[in-house]
Formats: C-alpha cells, sequence, structure tokens
C-alpha cells in the first residue's frame, strides 16, 4: 500500500461516485440483483470516511468558513427537494431525514464549538445537544463524531487512519444488527397472526429490507476509505471547488426522477409536496 498515492481530486472523485452507488442501492434495492446492491451499498462507506476527513480539513484552511457553510446550507437546501423521494421516508417518523450536507454544516458547529468554548464540560455537554440534533439526519451522531475525530487526534498516521477504522467498526455492528433483524422481521410475517406486525416493522425503516440486509458492507467501504485517506499525499491536484456542492443535489434528482419513471418512489417534494 506503500506505493498509492492519491491528491485531494482523486479522492473527491472517488467519494462522488461512491455516494451515487451507494444511493442508487437504497433507492433501487428491490431491481438490483443482490451482489450489486452489496457492492453499491459499500460504496458508500467511501464517501462518509472521505467526506468527513475533507471537511475537517475544509475547515482549518478555507479562508470563508461562514462563506463555506453558507454554500452547505444552500445547495443543502436545493437537495433535500429530492432526497425523500431517493432516501425514503419512515412511519414511525414520517419527515424527512435532512441530507448530508445539513450534517456537514453541523460538523463544522461543532468544530467551531471545540475550538472556541474553554470549558470542555460545557463543549460535550452541547456536543450531546447536538448529537441529538444529529440523529434527524443523514448518518445521526456518527456523522458529526468522525470528523471531531480526524480534528483532535493529533499524531498524524492515527488520524488518518482510526477515524476510519473505529466508524468502520461501528457501522459494522450497526448492520449486522439491521440485517438480523430485518431477517427476523421476514421470519415474523410467515408466522400466521403476525403478518401485519411484521409489515408495519418493515415499512417503519422507510427502504427496502434488501438495504438492511447489505448494511455490514457500509463497514467494508470505511476500512477501505481509511486505507485511501491513509495514502494522501497532501496535495490538492485539479481544482474541484464546485464538484460535491453541484454533484449532491444533481444526483438525487436523476436518482428520483428514474425511480419515478421506474415506479420505484412517489412525487413528494422535500417529504411534505406531493
Amino acid at each position: 500500500m506503500k506505493n498509492l498515492s492519491f491528491d485531494a481530486y482523486t479522492l473527491k472523485w472517488i467519494a462522488v461516485i461512491g455516494m451515487v452507488l451507494n444511493h442508487i442501492a437504497i433507492a433501487w434495492a428491490s431491481i438490483l440483483p443482490f451482489g450489486a446492491l452489496l457492492l453499491f451499498y459499500g460504496a458508500g462507506g467511501l464517501t462518509y470516511t472521505i467526506m468527513a476527513f475533507f471537511v475537517v480539513e475544509g475547515y482549518k484552511h478555507t479562508s470563508n468558513l461562514k462563506k463555506y457553510m453558507s454554500r452547505l446550507l444552500i445547495f443543502g437546501l436545493i437537495a433535500q427537494a429530492f432526497h425523500p423521494m431517493v432516501l425514503g421516508i419512515t412511519a414511525v417518523m414520517p419527515g424527512p431525514f435532512l441530507n448530508i450536507l445539513f450534517t456537514i454544516n453541523l460538523s463544522l458547529i461543532v468544530l467551531l464549538m471545540y475550538d472556541n468554548i474553554k470549558s470542555r464540560f460545557l463543549f460535550w455537554l452541547l456536543f450531546i445537544v447536538a448529537c441529538v440534533v444529529a440523529m434527524f439526519m443523514d448518518l445521526m451522531f456518527i456523522g458529526i463524531l468522525v470528523p471531531l475525530w480526524y480534528y483532535t487526534i493529533k499524531e498524524e498516521s492515527k488520524r488518518r487512519t482510526l477515524p476510519g477504522v473505529i466508524s468502520g467498526t461501528i457501522w459494522g455492528v450497526i448492520g449486522v444488527l439491521s440485517a438480523f433483524g430485518v431477517m427476523a422481521i421476514m421470519a415474523m410475517k410467515n408466522t400466521p397472526g403476525m403478518e401485519a406486525d411484521a409489515q408495519y416493522l418493515l415499512d417503519s425503516f422507510g427502504f427496502a429490507p434488501e438495504v438492511a440486509l447489505a448494511m455490514p458492507t457500509f463497514a467494508i467501504g470505511c476500512f477501505l476509505g481509511a486505507i485511501l485517506i491513509r495514502n494522501y499525499n497532501g496535495e490538492r491536484g485539479k481544482k474541484a471547488k464546485w464538484l460535491f456542492y453541484i454533484a449532491y443535489p444533481l444526483h438525487l434528482a436523476l436518482i428520483a426522477a428514474v425511480s419515478l419513471a421506474l415506479g420505484l418512489t412517489e412525487f413528494n417534494l422535500f417529504g411534505f409536496i406531493g
């Protein structure tokens, strides 16, 4: 692995491709071959790890944090229109989760708090509050925890590796529990008298049961992402300032449009207009 070398431009493209594949897996799980579903869903772990690393790099090196966060907010609002049609709305929580650009903005707020709040007790108290808020966003509390690790771990080789490995382990546990949970519910569905309860539980996920079965592969993507980040050469490469901003809402809109054409989702802008 020592011969591998990736600049920021290459890593960001890998993250974008992984993101698209992961969202295709979620949106089209019911029609994809299961092998493709496993591969596509796992690619999201690559995106998650690379994204978290570059959120921190952006925080450290941006010349205007307010503009950085404003761009995230604007593109996040645009993307939110299509987000529910791709990632689903659960029966337990009828309102849509906020998309990952809101999670990134919350991560930046956490980093700001870490740098500016002198009392560690107060910081961790507010961090817990942020974790609760993050439960209504993509990747939940882990989405703001991993960038904090990338920011606070001092030894560089550990900083490059540990966040991806630890988050991969966490997602692995979550994925295995989700997969076994869905298998148990599917067994319930075949039990006389429990069909309705089982169907309600399946609907509560907000996505196809096949997605839950694929969830453990997300951990593999995180581990691979840690390897890529470890071999980041520190060079920017080609300019790609607007790559993720444009790609995020654009790919959601395209996946939503195809999903509508295939009858895999219902028209529902922002989760409320349909």
